[in-house]
C-alpha cells in the first residue's frame, strides 16, 4: 500500500488512519462471513482531484473486488458498513465504480493550523536521520570552463531534491565529482599553454580539438597577468598551467554555485582515485567476480551480462583508461562509504550511460536499485520569444552565471525547478525578470510579503496577537479560509512525495496552489475587523500560512522577502 508521511504532531496521519480502518473493515466483514479473508491488497489512499469528492479517497474496493467475489460498489458499501470509528472523520461517500471518499471534520484542520502556527516552517519535518543515508551527486561539470545553463538546471534539481530529502528525515550528503584527469584536461591545458606562448610572441600551434570561445582567451590573459613570463622556459610548463587552469575553473564554478545557493558537502577529485590506485583495485574486483576479460590487448568489462548492448573497454591497448574505468572506481567508493542509496543527476546526453553504471554497481556486488539516475533535459534560452544562441562571455554557450546575473537567483532557480526534469525548458529571460503577478516566482514570494504586510498593519493598529490557546479558531468558517487550511495540511505530504519521487517540480506546483489560496483569502477576507475574535483567528491563520510558505520557499532555495 502507498505509504504516506507521518504527521509531525501526535495525531495519526490521516491516510494511515484510513488505511488501517479499511483493513479493519475488510477483516470484520470476513469474520462476519460476508467475504473471504483478503491479504496483500495494493490499494492506495490519496487526495481526489476534485475536492468536492472529499479530502481523501481510496480504491480499496476496486482492488479487492475480484478476490472478494463482489461488485466493487457492493464491496465499498460493505467496507463503509464495517468501518470502525476514525478520529476527525466527518463523512464517507461511495462514488463512481466503487471509490470511497472521506471528508475530514473542521477540527482536523484547526489542529493542523495550531501545529503549523506554533511549530514554524519545520512543523512537518521528518525526524532528522530517521530514514536513509543518501548521497546525491550532481552538476559534476568538467573543470575546463564555466558552467552552462544545462549544468545550472542539474544543480537546481539536485539541490531541491537534497533539500526535500533532508526535510523528509533522510541523512543527505551532497557531492560534486570533478574530472581533473584525462584527455579533456590535457586539451584544456594545451589550449591555455598555446595562448600563453602566443601572448609572449612564441610560435605555438593551438590544438585542433582545443577549447575555443572568449572565456579561454580571457583566462589565458589572466594567466599571463598572474605569472608573466616565468613559465616560458620551464620543463613542467604544461603541468603548471594545468594546475593554474584547474584552480581558475573550479574557482569560477564554486563562485557561480554559491551565487545560485547550491552548496556541497564533498568535492571529489578524479585524480585521487588514480593516486590511491582505486581504479586498478576496482578492475581487480570485477576480474575476480568474472566480469573482466582481455582481447586484442585491451581490458574489457562484460556489461552484456547485465543487459548492456555490448561489452565496454576499461583499459585500452595503449594502457590508457577509458572514461568508464574511474567511474566504476568512483561508484565503488560511494558504496564503500556506507550510503544506503546513491542518486546521480545527469544531463540528457548521459542517458545511454545508465545501463553501464547499473551494470558496474551490480558487478561490484551491490544492489543496482540502490543507484538511481535522474536525467534532466535541455534548457533553451529565449529573449522575448527569440532564441539566444550565443553567449557574450563564452562565445559558445549560455553560461549559468550570465543567466543568474541578468535574471537573479530566485527567478532562475524557480524556473529551473518548476518543470519535471524529463521536460525540456524554454527559459525566456524577459519573462523571468517580470515583476508582476504573472511571474510565478513573484506570485509565490508576494504571498509571503502580503502575510508580513498584514501582520505589520495589525501591529500598527495596536493589535497584539493573543495566545493561540485563548483564541477561538472555530470562527474560521469562510470558504477562502477553509481553502487555505486545506493547503496548509498538504505541506509535509508534498515535500515528502517530491523527495520520494525525485520530483522537485511538485514543490513548485504546490507553492503556486498554496499562494493562490492565500491571495484569494487576502481578497475575500479582511484580517483586522470590528470582530476581535475573527481578527485574532485570522492572525493565527496568517502565522500558520507563513510557516508553510517559508518551508516551500526554503525547500526551493528561494528568498522570503517581507515586502515587495
Amino acid at each position: 500500500m502507498l505509504r504516506r508521511y507521518d504527521h509531525a504532531s501526535s495525531m495519526t496521519a490521516f491516510p494511515d488512519a484510513i488505511e488501517h480502518a479499511v483493513l479493519a473493515a475488510l477483516g470484520a466483514a470476513s469474520e462476519a462471513g460476508a467475504i473471504p479473508t483478503l491479504s496483500d491488497l495494493a490499494f492506495v489512499v490519496e487526495r481526489p482531484r476534485d475536492r468536492v469528492h472529499g479530502d481523501w479517497a481510496t480504491n480499496a474496493a476496486l482492488v479487492a473486488a475480484k478476490a472478494a467475489g463482489m461488485a466493487p460498489r457492493d464491496l465499498a458499501t460493505l467496507i463503509v458498513e464495517h468501518l470502525p470509528e476514525v478520529d476527525y472523520l466527518a463523512a464517507t461517500e461511495i462514488a463512481g465504480p466503487g471509490f470511497i471518499n472521506f471528508t475530514l471534520t473542521p477540527e482536523w484542520f484547526l489542529e493542523v493550523l495550531r501545529i503549523a502556527a506554533t511549530g514554524g516552517p519545520d512543523h512537518a519535518r521528518g525526524e532528522p536521520g530517521s530514514r536513509e543515508k543518501i548521497q546525491i551527486e550532481f552538476v559534476s561539470s568538467n573543470p575546463n570552463g564555466p558552467l552552462h545553463i544545462g549544468h545550472g538546471r542539474g544543480g537546481v534539481i539536485g539541490d531541491v531534491i537534497a533539500r526535500a530529502l533532508d526535510y523528509s528525515g533522510h541523512s543527505v550528503s551532497r557531492e560534486y565529482y570533478y574530472n581533473d584527469a584525462g584527455v579533456q584536461m590535457d586539451l584544456f591545458a594545451a589550449s591555455l599553454e598555446a595562448l600563453y606562448l602566443q601572448a609572449h610572441g612564441r610560435d605555438a600551434e593551438f590544438p585542433e580539438d582545443g577549447y575555443h570561445g572568449d572565456y579561454i582567451k580571457d583566462w589565458a590573459a589572466e594567466l599571463v597577468a598572474d605569472l608573466g613570463d616565468e613559465l616560458l622556459d620551464v620543463k613542467d610548463r604544461r603541468d603548471q598551467i594545468r594546475r593554474w587552469g584547474l584552480q581558475r575553473a573550479m574557482g569560477d564554478i564554486e563562485e557561480t554555485l554559491e551565487i545560485a545557493r547550491i552548496p556541497f558537502d564533498v568535492w571529489f577529485s578524479e585524480t585521487t582515485l588514480h593516486e590511491s590506485n582505486a581504479v586498478d583495485r576496482s578492475i581487480e574486483v570485477l576480474r575476480k567476480r568474472g566480469y573482466v576479460f582481455e582481447e586484442e590487448g585491451a581490458v574489457w568489462f562484460r556489461t552484456t551480462d547485465f543487459g548492456d548492448e555490448k561489452d565496454r573497454v576499461l583499459v585500452k591497448s595503449d594502457g590508457e583508461y577509458t572514461y568508464i574505468a574511474p567511474d566504476v572506481a568512483y561508484h565503488r567508493d560511494k558504496f564503500e562509504r556506507g550510503f544506503d542509496r546513491v542518486i546521480n543527476i545527469w544531463g540528457a546526453d548521459h542517458h545511454g550511460y545508465i545501463p553501464r553504471m547499473k551494470a558496474a554497481v551490480e558487478a561490484l556486488g551491490y544492489d543496482p536499485d540502490r543507484l538511481e539516475i535522474v536525467i534532466n533535459q535541455m534548457v533553451n534560452v529565449n529573449r522575448a520569444g527569440e532564441p539566444v544562441r550565443m553567449s557574450m562571455r563564452s562565445g559558445e554557450f549560455i553560461s549559468f552565471r550570465e543567466v543568474l546575473d541578468e535574471v537573479g537567483t530566485d527567478a532562475t532557480r524557480y524556473i529551473l525547478a518548476a518543470f519535471s526534469p524529463d521536460t525540456t525548458i524554454n527559459f525566456d529571460l524577459e519573462a523571468a525578470k517580470s515583476q508582476s503577478m504573472d511571474n510565478p516566482v513573484y506570485y509565490l514570494q508576494y504571498a509571503h510579503a502580503r502575510m508580513c504586510s498584514l501582520e505589520r498593519f495589525a501591529r500598527e493598529q495596536g493589535i497584539e496577537r493573543s495566545s493561540i490557546e485563548e483564541v477561538d479558531l472555530t470562527v474560521l468558517d469562510h470558504p477562502a479560509e477553509a481553502a487555505v487550511l486545506r493547503q496548509i495540511d498538504r505541506l509535509g505530504e508534498e515535500i515528502f512525495e517530491a523527495a520520494a519521487r525525485r520530483a522537485p517540480h511538485r514543490i513548485a506546483t504546490y507553492g503556486t496552489e498554496f499562494a493562490t489560496a492565500f491571495h484569494r483569502f487576502y481578497t475575500d477576507c479582511r484580517v483586522v475587523t470590528d470582530d476581535p475574535a475573527v481578527t485574532q483567528a485570522r492572525l493565527w491563520l496568517i502565522e500558520a500560512s507563513k510557516s508553510v510558505i517559508v518551508a516551500i520557499l526554503t525547500t526551493l532555495g528561494l528568498s522570503a522577502p517581507e515586502s515587495m
